[in-house]
């Protein structure tokens, strides 16, 4: 099937910058879209940053791109605040040989904000 290997989180500072980085491997697939979510503790899961839109926490902060040549998409995190802190996780919808749409997700990286 396919695999999703997200990377780039840690620790930071409050005010420092993370690029998280989710790589969509596997074969006979197409990738209809990627976005980024994020589960804090005690919280439910949220959508990040889709193609389209943000969540207005990030919203002037936090920046996604797609690299589609290499099946990839990247979370450029900025400004980071302590309130950022969670597990960040890669979700892509993927259409399948058999002509079905399907949402995979990747294991998450831990995003730690504090000082």
């Amino acid at each position: 099937q396919v695999q999703l290997a997200e990377s780039g989180g840690g620790l930071v500072q409050p005010g420092g910058s993370l690029r998280l980085s989710c790589a969509a491997s596997g074969s006979s697939f197409t990738i209809n879209a990627m976005d980024w979510y994020r589960q804090a503790p005690g919280k439910q899961r949220e959508l990040v940053a889709g193609s389209t839109n943000y969540a207005d926490s990030v919203k002037g902060r936090f920046t996604i791109s797609r690299d589609n040549a290499k099946n990839t998409v990247y979370l450029q995190m900025n400004n980071l605040k302590p309130e950022d802190t969670a597990v960040y996780y890669c979700r892509a919808e993927v259409h399948r040989p058999d002509g079905y749409d399907y949402a995979y997700w990747g294991q998450g990286t831990q995003v730690t904000v504090s000082s």
